[in-house]
């Protein structure tokens, strides 16, 4: 009798192991879906485009710097007719393409947010699109009075969140996929330390 208890309660025990080891598997699956997901279809759209718009928002301030080295919106003198010209190209173009891409994504996928509510930067942006479509609306109809967004543009604290977010977010997905935690140093540091 003993011998048949100490099977059963063997079997019992290692019926119990296997279930919560496929339990914390199904679990660990889980969260690694979720974490690719988010950063699929989330930080990472947000990231490259934040990353693409800042870059191209720098190569504009160069080429059209002053002698002082500022751009033309960032300057006592007001820009010139051709500056605000070349703003307008460069603004339809690039700039409000990229932004609304931004936007789209937030109002789209806001249910991959790490955060339980939307996030400040997120929300400045999409404020900050709909009043680059309102100026870029007059532009279309010939009215060059403004030329910026009604709303300026969260760039500081919009670039940290995501950065910050993707940052994380690859950390969990390395830890779930059984990677060590990457040095600093590595090429995911690398890319969002620029």
């Amino acid at each position: 009798m003993p011998t048949v208890i100490l099977t059963v309660g063997l079997a019992f025990i290692g019926y119990l192991a296997t279930y919560l080891n496929g339990l914390r598997l199904a679990q660990r699956q889980a969260r690694l879906t979720r974490v690719n997901q988010q950063l699929s279809d989330f930080y990472g759209p947000l990231f490259a485009l934040m990353e693409a718009n800042s870059r191209t928002y720098d190569t504009f301030s160069e080429k059209y710097a002053r002698p002082d080295g500022r751009d033309p919106f960032r300057h006592d003198t007001p820009p010139t007719d051709q500056e605000l010209a070349e703003w307008r190209t460069w603004a339809t173009t690039v700039f409000i393409p990229n932004i609304k891409a931004m936007r789209d994504v937030v109002v789209t996928k806001a249910d991959l947010l790490i955060e339980e509510e939307m996030p400040q930067a997120l929300l400045q942006l999409c404020a900050h699109v709909s009043g680059y479509e309102i100026t870029a609306a007059r532009w279309a109809q010939g009215n060059y009075e403004e030329h910026l967004s009604l709303i300026s543009f969260p760039g500081r604290d919009l670039r940290e969140y995501i950065r910050d977010r993707f940052t994380r977010l690859k950390s969990e997905q390395a830890r779930l996929l059984g990677h060590s935690r990457a040095p600093r140093g590595n090429r995911w540091t690398s890319l969002v330390g620029r």
